[in-house]
């Protein structure tokens, strides 16, 4: 028997998640979950490139963790756990951090624009961050990633280093990952500025549907989501309003856009918002119930956590050990 492909993915659990993340993220997983071997985690370490408050870190990881099983992670079927429970992540960074260059990373996308909110006091996380993200990546033997457009770059960095060190120390050091892009909602838009990503870090709370939030407030945010001139309902480049609307619903019905904008035909925008409206709040809703009643039993969590972690420093290690060997440090025992 073939063993199955490995993908993993993850999220920051820096603030709530929204349905963007839903959509673009979580629902794929579920979907996947028994194509490949999977691991899913938070990436809590990354979050800390930026300064978090201790408390809310700790009971965002939590409530991303009860999340992805609300949303329909097995964790029996998968390897859920947090990043920073597996110290092997950091160890294999520091390792990247000697084989990456600094052209590299100065030409990241991600790291130019969050520098530039920084200042002059730039954390050097922010600078080195792909090659912690290689290192979640390489340790596994991942061969799949899906990512949204945005993390596209990362993964390509990911590729080139591990092409890298494949080519000094050999060819069967590293798995080169391919990027797996979801055909749908792979990118929803923020409700209030729909060029943008939704995004958790967003200031404005009308610019994105969290996955904490009530049916009534999921209502009142579709009402006032951002439309376009004009008043026929297209799914065009011209009409990004529009079209993340349409696209919200085709990534919650799984029917094609075009689809979705032939039963509009004649109608008005109120009519595309209140029924996308109505499909959001079906979608969220028992993802929200499920994650508070998770919320409530902690040590099941922690037992999960654990359990989980344990089952990732297995792999991790044995990676990471290979690693050792073929640089010449001793293995530890």
């Amino acid at each position: 028997m073939t063993p199955k492909k490995v993908m993993l993915s993850a999220v920051q659990p820096s603030n709530r998640l929204t349905l963007g993340n839903y959509l673009g993220a979580l629902k794929n997983w579920v979907q996947l979950q028994s194509q490949f071997d999977c691991l899913f985690f938070a990436v809590d370490l990354h979050a800390i490139t930026v300064r978090q408050d201790p408390k809310e870190l700790r009971e965002q990881t939590y409530r991303a963790i009860a999340t992805y099983i609300a949303a329909g992670i097995d964790p029996d079927s998968v390897t859920l756990f947090a990043q920073s429970h597996v110290p092997q992540h950091a160890e294999l960074a520091w390792v990247l951090n000697c084989f990456v260059y600094m052209g590299e990373l100065s030409r990241m996308t991600q790291f130019k624009d969050k520098s530039a909110k920084q200042g002059q006091n730039i954390p050097v996380g922010l600078f080195t961050y792909p090659a912690l993200m290689a290192a979640d990546i390489l340790l596994y033997k991942t061969h799949l990633v899906p990512v949204g457009e945005d993390q596209k770059q990362h993964l390509e960095i990911t590729r080139d280093i591990a092409q890298r060190m494949n080519q000094i120390y050999g060819n069967d050091l590293f798995t080169v990952p391919e990027i797996y892009l979801p055909p749908v909602g792979a990118r929803i838009m923020s409700l209030q500025n729909p060029l943008s990503k939704m995004s958790k870090s967003d200031p404005d709370p009308q610019s994105a549907v969290y996955l904490t939030d009530t049916d009534d407030q999921i209502r009142k945010k579709l009402k006032r989501a951002v439309t376009d001139s004009g008043s026929e309902i297209a799914y065009t480049a011209e009409k990004p309003g529009i079209k993340n609307l349409i696209d919200i619903q085709a990534a919650i019905t799984g029917q094609s856009p075009e689809q979705i904008t032939q039963t509009y035909a004649g109608k008005q925008y109120g009519h595309l918002k209140v029924d996308t409206a109505e499909l959001v709040a079906t979608a969220v809703g028992p993802i929200r119930d499920r994650t508070e009643q998770l919320l409530r039993d902690r040590s099941y969590l922690d037992d999960l956590l654990k359990q989980g972690a344990k089952k990732a420093r297995t792999r991790a290690e044995k990676t990471l050990g290979d690693v050792f060997d073929r640089l010449g440090l001793i293995r530890r025992g």
